[in-house]
């Protein structure tokens, strides 16, 4: 495959009908892997999502793509004075289905209407946080499981555009709370990363709610840091798959007006046996 570098991590590619093992090792090597101009009908695009493991439909069904619920619509276009997908989705750093007891391994977007101005995502190496952090630190938090449940931290506010989308009664009694160590093992690569120390972990087992929410502030505020992150800028037909268990990522707020649309694909890590 020929591959352009993002930056410091991330790839770009046209070559999307490469060998998919190339795609596999492609994509774990570069933790965001970027195809330009893409036409896939929403089968097509489910079936070359199916390649890297099993798809999850969203909790917020109600904008899964029709006669397709592993696809879930992200736009902020209106149809009849209802929204046609789900709006100011994920605007601050988090890890997709860190909530779930078995979370992503992968997240795939497929860009089919681009805003006049912004809508890029940001993304942050968890790989290289890790790797920096003193050696004090990496030894206070080995071991150290953090509890995690649907929401934003730092923002609880449903009236606000940087709160988790806001679930309806039926959606929220899904969730539950969930265990994950703050310094994970890459299931795939073996390498290990501070894994969803923003968004979801809202407490660490055996420690103080405010001692843990102070730590993993410290935890955020390190790992977001400009250095870790590279933006991406989207065209018509791109499609991004990015591994969930190396990054943190951030959708950009954009004018509510400049209509924007993505189909959005979450495949699911494989059970421990």
């Amino acid at each position: 495959m020929q591959l352009r570098k993002l930056g410091g991590f991330g790839a770009e590619t046209g070559d999307i009908g490469a060998p998919f093992q190339d795609i596999w090792e492609a994509f774990f090597a570069s933790q965001v892997l970027v195809f330009r101009a893409v036409e896939f009908a929403p089968a097509d695009y489910l079936a070359f999502a199916k390649k890297f493991g099993r798809p999850e439909p969203h909790v917020i069904d109600q904008f899964h793509y029709p006669g397709h619920p592993d696809i879930l619509i992200l736009s902020n276009v209106q149809k009849d004075g209802q929204p046609t997908g789900l709006a100011d989705a994920g605007t601050y750093f988090h890890t997709d289905y860190s909530y779930l007891d078995v979370p992503a391994r992968c997240t795939l977007l497929y860009s089919r209407q681009v805003p006049s101005k912004g809508g890029d995502t940001l993304f942050a190496d968890q790989y290289t946080a890790y790797d920096d952090l003193p050696s004090s630190m990496k030894k206070r938090i080995d071991g150290l499981v953090a509890l995690h449940h649907y929401g934003n931290r730092d923002d609880l506010d449903q009236g606000s555009r940087t709160v988790a989308s806001v679930l309806s009664a039926e959606q929220e009694q899904k969730m539950a709370w969930v265990r994950h160590r703050i310094a994970r093992k890459h299931p795939i690569t073996g390498r290990t990363a501070l894994y969803a120390v923003s968004g979801s972990s809202f407490r660490i087992e055996g420690m103080p709610d405010d001692e843990a929410v102070a730590l993993l502030d410290e935890l955020k505020r390190h790992s977001t840091q400009e250095r870790y992150q590279i933006r991406l800028k989207y065209g018509v037909g791109d499609v991004v798959i990015w591994d969930n268990s190396s990054l943190l990522h951030s959708a950009t707020l954009i004018d509510p007006n400049d209509p924007r649309t993505l189909w959005r694909i979450t495949i699911k890590e494989e059970r421990p046996s």
